[in-house]
């Protein structure tokens, strides 16, 4: 799938890094990457980068999206700031539009509701738990899950802080970036550093 819209969150404190796998080869492979900000004003990453949001989130919708992606961010853990984004996911979730959550993100989305009957991971279970989530039951340890959501529902993709590659590999999958014997080339690039993949990705 290529030549279609995918919308990157950004807020104040978001984890700049965590995303930037992803977004960099869809990007490279013809996506277009959609900023979009709580209103169109500029946040501050917890990296210190300064970002202009294309558009606030209440001119947000699924149509003519491909993907909603949310990263960590101080914000989810310290009140309901960005609980407006849990909520747009829930919409694209409900309109059959994938979701990817890294980090904190998953956490807004554990307080939604939407991982109580979904495969899904996170940081650690205890840190879910912590939501008040009735969705314990579906937690698995993993670098980054991938929920296929069925027929109603979009897709939802969820890693833990210290996964960013498997992240963006759940997301190259599900987008169909890369054909399976270079997404394997590429995870094992940049994940395990494994020099002989670069040929494979590159052939």
């Amino acid at each position: 799938m290529t030549g279609t819209t995918v919308h990157l969150a950004v807020y104040d404190t978001f984890a700049d890094w965590e995303p930037g796998f992803a977004t960099a080869q869809l990007t490279r492979h013809g996506h277009t990457v959609r900023t979009v900000g709580l209103t169109t004003e500029p946040v501050t990453t917890m990296g210190g980068l300064r970002v202009h949001p294309d558009l606030a989130l209440d001119e947000l919708g699924p149509d003519g999206s491909a993907l909603l992606v949310l990263a960590g961010a101080s914000l989810w853990d310290t009140g309901d700031t960005l609980a407006p984004f849990a909520r747009a996911a829930r919409t694209f979730l409900d309109a059959g539009v994938p979701v990817a959550a890294i980090c904190g993100a998953t956490a807004g989305l554990a307080r939604e509701g939407l991982l109580d009957d979904r495969t899904h991971t996170s940081a650690v279970s205890f840190y879910l738990a912590a939501t008040g989530y009735a969705g314990g039951a579906h937690y698995v340890d993993a670098d980054a899950v991938t929920d296929s959501g069925g027929e109603s529902r979009g897709a939802l993709v969820t890693a833990g802080p210290t996964e960013p590659v498997a992240f963006a590999r759940e997301i190259f999958s599900l987008l169909d970036v890369f054909e399976p014997k270079k997404l394997d080339a590429w995870y094992r690039l940049f994940h395990d550093s494994d020099a002989s993949a670069y040929e494979v990705l590159e052939g």
